[in-house]
């Protein structure tokens, strides 16, 4: 049996065989595209291979520094792969000194048990050096588990040191640790959609950062002819989980909120609770096509003569009425449907015509196209349109293209409330004229008070540029991405769900999110209803409920809120059996904080500070003090509970749990989001009493 040293002094060997062998895979990368274009065989195809090859190059420079691997397989067939985040080989043709993560061979790192070994003999964890670059001497322990030895029970203490490691800086791949259902998720197949309900600490988003990172290695050509785009909250979680895929050797992918994806203006305008609820109704879907295609005159009152030399070629009104409405109901994009009819036109014009002169050439059709008479039709029976100019009208005066009776729209709201799911599907199919209208005081809400001298000068909110993409999806259908990672989906509003959908119309998407941290006035309670608003019904829901990240006192604490949630989700469960909760309360609030983060900076790791948006500038300046005390304030951040989401800190310091509830209609939902950013200890800090679910047990 060989001794624990010679095997880490073997491994510090093989690694240094691997960072030589990746070295002169970059130097051949970048050789090749000094080289590259002068072998290829035309212009267009040397510019080609060399924005192939500069690409590559690009990504072996900015691949960020760090172990070459962190597992090693050894098989009953006598093969060893070394796992790690990238395959290194000395030459293309050469077996590779590491397996990619991503590739068959490696599944059964993280698959194999005693139950099922998959050929496996042995499989060996990598203990490193925190935060190592990737020098050699960082390996310092190894860690085997032989799967025919049987069951152990246990977790092994390097993939417990890694799960459980400081949480300091932005978020980190989680390749080292995935678990078995979690590597199920991310090997989903390209065309699978799904959704992972993941109560706090189960890693569903690094499950959606991974299963992006495993489609562009296994289906290269097909996601990124298309694009990939990771949508997340908010821009503090974007500037979060930056590093993830960069650190698994993927860059280029579009990284972004979906207030990023669909702005078309700069939002210079807030609406009233009242006004944003009703923007972001499913609804105004129905609203905003009617008024759209309210333009369209299906009945034309007159002839069309065009001039053709020194006659003229007519076509009668009702055949034209009959095109237009031919048009409109095979449903186009709106600017489809125009160029259609007016093919269509041309068509029957050039039929008239060849019956008297014969075959006339595409050149005779391409004339007629441009001829007055039939541009003054189109503009007559189906004007051009652009988002703004619509949305300006229905937001002048809503009144006129909500045209449902009150008493018809509180009927199909309390038919939504019996099947949910029904109604999210009848809305999409009728979301023309036949689809449910606004009340007479909603259609008051969203209507300008003072409306601009003209759609350019309009000052837009947040929840229009919602309504701007819908229009703009009607108007002209957007190309999508092959695949969508959007993270908080809970969280999104009908309207915002359609964009997402519109997206992701001939791709697939991974939908992750939590029912419980829902925090929006809009908030899903049901993933039935959500998944149909996102275009994708029926998508199977997998639930994650074991944590590997929040300790059990934490989730422990937290699932005592879950019955005030309005979510009916399980609750969570942890693996880790450590964590510390305090209780502190306290006649100074400000003091109560000093007292607190000073003790989170007696500790390592991250230190987060969350309150009440309200009083934020309070707690900072007390969490200030504490933090110039030792000079540790680097590593203490304050945060309003409103942008924590997604975010997790070491230890976190939540100041007047009670403010954070009382502050909004889903406060418990935000409180909930709150405590469970913790991934080591909890202090909460207050002088007003605690929500009564969070009242300890057994005292102070």
């Amino acid at each position: 049996m060989t001794s624990p040293d010679l095997e880490l002094a073997r491994e510090r060997s093989h690694h240094d065989a691997c960072r030589a062998a990746l070295t002169r895979m970059t130097e051949d990368v970048a050789g090749q595209v000094v080289t590259g274009e002068d072998v290829a065989a035309s212009g267009a195809d040397a510019e080609a291979l060399g924005r192939h090859l500069r690409s590559r190059a690009k990504e072996m420079s900015e691949q960020p520094p760090g172990p070459l691997f962190f597992g090693r397989l050894d098989r009953e067939d006598g093969q060893v792969h070394h796992i790690g985040r990238r395959r290194i080989a000395e030459h293309p043709a050469a077996p590779p000194l590491v397996v990619d993560w991503r590739a068959p061979v490696s599944r059964a790192y993280y698959q194999a048990g005693a139950h099922d070994p998959q050929g496996v003999l042995r499989r060996r964890r990598f203990g490193w050096a925190p935060n190592s670059a990737g020098a050699t001497e960082d390996l310092t322990a190894l860690e085997d588990e032989r799967l025919t030895d049987g069951p152990t029970g246990t977790v092994g203490a390097l993939l417990t040191g890694e799960i459980e490691r400081p949480r300091v800086g932005p978020m980190r791949d989680i390749a080292a640790t995935i678990q078995p259902e979690q590597d199920d998720l991310v090997r989903s197949g390209p065309t699978t959609s799904l959704c992972v309900q993941g109560a706090p600490g189960t890693g569903k988003t690094a499950v959606g950062l991974h299963r992006a990172a495993y489609l562009l290695y296994t289906h290269p050509q097909r996601i990124r002819r298309s694009g990939l785009l990771v949508l997340g909250p908010h821009r503090a979680f974007l500037s979060y989980i930056a590093e993830v895929l960069p650190s698994l050797g993927e860059t280029g992918i579009r990284q972004a909120t979906l207030d990023d994806e669909i702005a078309r203006h700069p939002v210079r305008a807030e609406d009233g609770e009242e006004a944003a609820r009703v923007k972001h109704d499913v609804r105004m879907a129905g609203v905003l096509h009617r008024a759209l295609y309210g333009r369209v005159d299906p009945a034309p009152a007159e002839d069309l003569a065009v001039r053709d030399g020194a006659g003229h070629w007519r076509l009668p009104a009702a055949e034209l009425a009959a095109i237009v409405a031919a048009v409109r109901d095979e449903a186009p994009p709106y600017a489809t449907g125009r160029e259609r009819v007016r093919a269509r036109v041309v068509r029957a014009l050039q039929l008239r015509a060849e019956r008297r002169a014969g075959p006339l050439g595409a050149a005779w059709a391409r004339r007629t196209e441009r001829a007055r008479a039939v541009t003054a039709f189109l503009d007559a029976c189906w004007p051009k349109a652009a988002p703004e100019e619509v949305l300006a009208e229905v937001l002048t005066d809503p009144a006129a293209f909500a045209t449902e009776a009150e008493a018809d729209a509180a009927a199909f709201a309390t038919e939504a409330e019996t099947d949910p799911a029904a109604f999210v599907m009848e809305a999409e199919a009728a979301a023309g004229p036949r689809g449910p209208g606004l009340t007479g005081a909603e259609a008051a809400a969203i209507r300008w008070t003072r409306p601009p001298r003209s759609h350019r000068s309009a000052r837009w909110t947040a929840a229009d540029l919602v309504l701007l993409d819908e229009l703009a999806g009607l108007i002209e259908r957007p190309e999508g991405y092959g695949h969508v990672v959007v993270d908080e989906a809970q969280d999104l509003s009908p309207m915002q769900c359609r964009a997402v959908a519109r997206r992701t119309a001939f791709g697939s998407l991974t939908v992750l999110g939590d029912l419980a941290q829902g925090t929006t006035p809009w908030a899903a309670r049901d993933w039935g209803e959500q998944l149909a608003h996102l275009g994708k019904p029926g998508t199977p829901v997998v639930p994650l409920t074991l944590g590997y990240r929040v300790p059990a006192a934490v989730v422990d604490l937290a699932n005592r809120l879950l019955p005030a949630l309005g979510a009916d989700v399980p609750p969570g469960r942890s693996v880790r059996r450590d964590g510390e909760v305090t209780v502190h309360r306290t006649a100074d609030l400000a003091a109560g904080v000093r007292a607190a983060v000073r003790a989170a900076l007696a500790v390592e790791g991250s230190v987060g500070v969350v309150t009440a948006d309200h009083l934020v500038d309070r707690v900072a300046e007390a969490a200030a003090e504490a933090g110039a005390v030792d000079g540790s304030g680097t590593r203490v951040t304050v945060l309003p509970a409103s942008v924590v989401k997604g975010l997790e800190f070491d230890h976190v310091v939540v100041v007047e749990p009670a403010a954070i509830v009382a502050a909004e209609p889903r406060g418990a939902n935000r409180l909930y989001v709150v405590l469970t950013r913790a991934v080591s200890r909890l202090a909460l800090v207050h002088t007003e009493r605690l929500p009564e679910c969070l009242e300890p047990r057994t005292g102070r």
